[in-house]
Parts: structure tokens; C-alpha cells; sequence
């Protein structure tokens, strides 16, 4: 088991890593919308919050030596699935087919006020 972590992607906010190696596979914490150079937490639409997640989290699979396309499962968590569909196109564009397996389940509350989570597991 290899501790990845990356200053271009948040800190995490809590004992836990910003991704975990393990066999091959890249276990990426479910990432919130924060500026990795002020620490804050980005607000705005869900899809600008939706970009900004997987902008971070593409900065931890480069550290990891690998990309978008490594991906095979996302899980996104939203406060409100009247979202969904606005998520859905943004989170779109980060990825081409084969997409990855996903799950995607409506929270009461997300940390820092956010309206958007997402983790995901990448093989190498």
C-alpha cells in the first residue's frame, strides 16, 4: 500500500490520504470542490463544482502516472438530483467510452457547503 499525494489537488481535510495504491489499483478519496492553492472551497454552479473535482482529481492520477482513462468506477454524491443532469454533462467531458462503471446517490449535506462529491478508482 503507496500514500499518493499531490500539492496540485486540496489537502485533505481529515485523516484520510488523497489517494491509496494498492495492487495496482488507485483509490482517489472523494474529492470536494476547493482551490488547491487557497485552500477555499469553490462555489458556484454544480457543474463548475463538478469541473473542479475532477480537475483535482486529475492532478492525483497524474501523480499516480496515469489519467482519465485509467479510471473504472466513479461515485458521485449530490445534494439535490435536480442537479443531475448539469453534473452529468460537465462530468461528460472529462471522459470518452468505455466510460467508467459509476454510482451516483443524493446526500443530505456534503462538507464545506458543497453540492458535489466524487471518488473514483483507477487501474494502473
Amino acid at each position: 500500500m503507496k500514500q499518493i499525494t499531490t500539492n496540485s489537488a486540496p489537502k485533505a481535510i481529515g485523516p484520510y490520504s488523497q489517494a491509496i495504491l494498492s495492487n495496482n489499483l488507485l483509490f482517489v478519496s472523494g474529492q470536494i470542490p476547493i482551490d488547491p492553492s487557497t485552500g477555499k472551497p469553490v462555489t458556484g454552479s454544480p457543474a463548475l463544482q463538478t469541473e473542479t473535482i475532477l480537475k483535482n482529481i486529475g492532478e492525483i492520477l497524474k501523480k499516480a502516472g496515469c489519467t482519465y482513462k485509467n479510471i473504472i468506477k466513479t461515485e458521485i454524491f449530490l445534494t439535490g438530483m435536480d442537479c443531475f443532469a448539469e453534473v452529468n454533462e460537465a462530468y461528460s467531458s472529462f471522459f470518452s467510452e468505455p466510460y467508467p462503471a459509476r454510482t451516483t446517490a443524493e446526500v443530505s449535506s456534503l462538507p464545506k457547503g458543497a453540492s458535489v462529491e466524487i471518488s473514483v478508482i483507477a487501474a494502473l
